[in-house]
């Protein structure tokens, strides 16, 4: 397995409740340019999980999710294929 660095913007939403990291993250996913490979997003939101996948897929991007914390995510969204 080959890892490169991705050139990730981040957005950090801890504190918010939804439906603002969804809003804030569809937001963010819209000003990335071609060069941005995709978004980071720090929740402490469980909900999110849900929602900003679900919302960031409509837009064409795929999300992993890495538990980083106790309550704490990292979702990565990247350019689906």
């Amino acid at each position: 397995l080959r890892r490169h660095t991705m050139a990730l913007k981040q957005l950090d939403v801890r504190g918010d409740i939804c439906p603002y990291p969804m809003m804030k993250t569809v937001q963010a996913l819209k000003k990335l340019t071609a060069q941005d490979e995709g978004l980071e997003v720090i929740t402490d939101h469980a909900p999110a999980l849900e929602t900003i996948p679900t919302q960031a897929a409509r837009l064409g991007y795929a999300a992993q999710i890495d538990e980083t914390g106790s309550p704490e995510w990292r979702i990565t969204l990247t350019r689906s294929a």
